[in-house]
């Protein structure tokens, strides 16, 4: 991404239905550019980059659909919801607002603009690795202070005391590594309380440190990142991917024929010449749904031959 130069917009895009979930309609730069004005400003801000993984958590769990409607950015992180912006309110979207490359490049801008960077989440060793390859890889980058995750919920005076450290570090922008629906709770949580913009990046802390292995860029413009990640850990993930990916397409069927519908019976005439719409769910069922039963298959397969099964 270039760098933004001038940021001057201020005010968070317009969000857009997807599968009951309101997702806002942006682009990595403009993600970049709200996040470095609100971090100069001083100004809250949530903002996180959902995937279909974190969609359909929101699309079947009232609670956290609410609380992902408190986001004041809910950017499409997955190539599938990128897809389903543009096939249902003709978003026209080129690029989705991928977590660790909005991480990279807000890492340079912060670099380059003077505003520290507060770490929050994952393991001791994961940010103590982080906050060394940071600087090195972004020359000028200020580390302002990092706390690993608890891996449980915060007592209220937990709560008080991450507020107090992150205000106290002096941070222009937190990130928040704490997987997803985790890192959701705590930005919409502490984001009254924090005159800085709340990141919440997902696994960008694993792979910028390097203990992840970044897809080939095929891999993710075809949107088959969750098939990456799958491949390096089948065995935990298999049962995660086949069922999300599965609801993840059987809602966004049922929204788009409801839009046909109701178009047909505007226009009075079947809406089946609609070659866009068409082929934009054509390309998310190809995406998100054959894919995972041909790997639970092949899982099935492994497992039968080890003759043993991880439900973790």
């Amino acid at each position: 991404m270039s760098r933004s130069t001038n940021p001057k917009r201020g005010l968070a895009p317009r969000k857009a239905d997807v599968v009951g979930v309101e997702v806002s309609v942006t682009t990595p730069q403009e993600t970049v550019d709200e996040v470095i004005l609100a971090a100069i400003e001083r100004r809250h801000l949530a903002v996180t980059a959902l995937a279909v993984h974190g969609l359909v958590t929101a699309a079947t769990d009232d609670d956290f659909r609410a609380i992902v409607g408190e986001i004041d950015i809910v950017a499409p992180d997955g190539q599938p919801v990128r897809w389903a912006l543009n096939v249902l309110h003709d978003a026209r979207l080129s690029q989705r607002v991928y977590g660790p490359d909005l991480m990279r490049s807000l890492c340079s801008e912060a670099a380059q603009r003077g505003i520290p960077i507060f770490l929050y989440g994952s393991t001791r060793e994961t940010c103590r690795k982080l906050a060394g390859a940071l600087p090195r890889q972004y020359p000028g980058l200020q580390i302002a202070d990092c706390q690993p995750d608890r891996f449980r919920e915060a007592t209220p005076d937990e709560d008080a005391e991450d507020r107090r450290r992150i205000r106290a570090s002096g941070a222009g922008i937190v990130f928040v590594g704490r997987g997803c629906p985790r890192q959701e709770r705590f930005i919409a949580k502490h984001r009254d309380h924090v005159a800085a913009p709340l990141v919440a990046v997902g696994a960008a802390f694993d792979y910028l440190a390097g203990n992840l292995r970044r897809p080939p860029p095929w891999v993710q413009r075809a949107g088959l990142e969750w098939a990456w990640r799958l491949s390096l850990e089948p065995r935990r993930l298999w049962k995660r991917y086949v069922v999300t990916n599965s609801t993840f397409v059987t809602l966004l069927a049922g929204q788009v024929l409801r839009k046909w519908a109701r178009r047909s019976a505007h226009d009075g005439k079947p809406a089946e010449n609609d070659e866009t719409s068409h082929s934009g769910l054509a390309q998310l069922m190809a995406t998100t749904f054959r894919t995972p039963l041909n790997a639970q298959n092949r899982q099935t397969t492994d497992v039968a031959s080890r003759g043993s099964v991880d439900h973790g």
